[in-house]
């Protein structure tokens, strides 16, 4: 397929970890003032929201045919796949799904990516990682963090009525994901990569970032941005910004295809 009419391609928005679609409203919001009628999707992974799941069995691909099913369900032929945080396992293979004629961009934002062939708990240092797979049981979903964890990890540095947004979303979480290994061979090196580093994330600290923009591969540009975690919530009218700049017509796409990764 591919994007009819000149339009420009629709933002699909991808939820990470404990959190659900609810959490791009800010920034949803942002996007219809500053360009009213663009396309725009922020989907919930199964088990959480609106779709239906079974979070002690949801896994990595069923996540990726999920956001699949929703994206041609809502009628997208061509966009812009965006990531937050644990979205960042899930995102290369929605990408790859889709292919290079229906996706002009990949965009993560404070995204989690391990190495090839890898888990996301291969980024957490021992000995905290085997004491994070224990609390992890595969067969037992993740309670929500209570508000001191997510205010300090998710929201530091936001107004309090910012933060209780975030609170409100927060919701349980499939432990499978944190243990199942994860592969990027599929996914298309031309299409564009842009990373959106936050540099008060205590979540995704920068340097476990950067760390993260290696296992991928490299990305066409680096965006870093003041603020926490959950940038989404607390900057939506920049967040909002920078990704109706990288969602361009089926034009200007052309002339940004096959460029090399930093």
């Amino acid at each position: 397929m591919v994007n009819r009419g000149g339009r420009r391609p629709g933002l699909v928005l991808i939820h990470g970890a404990f959190h659900t679609a609810a959490c791009w409203t800010p920034t949803l919001d942002e996007l219809e003032r500053q360009a009213p009628g663009v396309p725009r999707l922020a989907v919930d992974l199964p088990g959480r929201g609106t779709t239906p799941g079974d979070l002690r069995s949801v896994t990595i691909e069923g996540c990726v045919a999920s956001v699949v099913e929703q994206i041609d369900r809502a009628g997208l032929d061509e966009v812009v796949v965006v990531a937050h945080s644990l979205g960042g396992l899930i995102a290369p293979g929605v990408v790859a799904e889709l292919g290079v004629d229906r996706v002009a961009r990949l965009v993560l934002l404070a995204a989690v990516i391990p190495p090839e062939g890898r888990s996301n708990l291969a980024l957490i240092p021992q000995p905290t990682r085997w004491m994070i797979a224990k609390l992890l049981r595969r067969d037992v979903p993740r309670r929500p963090p209570p508000r001191t964890i997510a205010r300090a990890f998710f929201c530091n540095g936001m107004s309090r009525d910012q933060r209780e947004q975030v609170y409100a979303q927060l919701v349980a979480e499939a432990p499978g994901l944190f243990h199942e290994p994860v592969s990027r061979a599929e996914l298309p090196t031309s299409v564009p990569r842009t990373w959106i580093l936050p540099l008060r994330d205590r979540s995704n600290p920068p340097r476990k970032q950067r760390a993260c923009i290696e296992n991928l591969g490299g990305v066409d540009e680096l965006i870093e941005i003041d603020t926490c975690h959950d940038a989404m919530v607390s900057e939506p009218g920049a967040i909002a910004g920078i990704l109706l700049e990288r969602s361009p017509s089926p034009e200007a796409r052309e002339t940004t295809r096959g460029a090399g990764h930093v």
